[in-house]
């Protein structure tokens, strides 16, 4: 049975005999919220938001060292092939018959030796001129799923209140005494897009 993670929790990952998990799915997921319009606001449609889900591969120092270790839709795969991105989901909802709005391979046997955090974060896709931000959008989480038993191991629910916030730094896959470890984050923030999220760890 998946954990249900809260926020600033973390967890060994583990198999069920103990063994350390290597091949990972890690699903992010978010709805648009219902939008009220139309006669007297009776009528509610969704307004699209295009959210865009990005790993960050950092040192022990906390720091992006190279153009490579930023994996997103436009650089789908690290050259080790430790990490793959499954592509971009314009509008959230579904991917791959699931519920998740986009998905990230990780194989955690072939992350090179100096990465000690795999960061998941998400921003708006031109959320200034659009003027979209957090506060539209409902269900969010993140997921673990152990690739060999196709089992969920954790998931961590974002339930706060986002308003006004346009990225987001959901969780991280981290060494611990060299062990893989997940933290929940949660973090949000102000940056326009991933470019403004990368300098934070540059």
């Amino acid at each position: 049975m998946a954990i249900s993670l809260q926020k600033g929790q973390k967890i060994d990952l583990t198999k069920k005999d103990g063994s350390q998990l290597t091949n990972l799915m890690v699903g992010l997921g978010w709805k648009e919220m219902q939008q009220g319009g139309g006669f007297m606001g009776l009528f509610k449609a969704k307004q699209d938001v295009d959210i865009d889900a990005s790993v960050l591969m950092l040192g022990a120092d906390g720091k992006l060292h190279a153009n490579e270790n930023i994996i997103y839709f436009g650089n789908k795969d690290h050259s080790t092939g430790c990490v793959h991105h499954c592509g971009d989901n314009l509008v959230g909802g579904k991917m791959g018959g699931m519920d998740d709005s986009e998905q990230i391979l990780i194989d955690l046997a072939r992350v090179p030796a100096q990465i000690e955090r795999i960061v998941f974060v998400v921003n708006i896709y031109d959320c200034v001129r659009r003027k979209q931000h957090f506060g539209m959008v409902e269900n969010a989480y993140i997921r673990i799923v152990d690739k060999g038993s196709n089992e969920t191991i954790a998931s961590y629910n974002l339930t706060e209140d986002y308003s006004g916030k346009t990225a987001m730094t959901v969780g991280e896959i981290y060494r611990h005494n060299g062990q893989w470890k997940f933290n929940a984050i949660g973090q949000a923030s102000y940056e326009g897009g991933l470019g403004e999220l990368v300098k934070k760890y540059s």
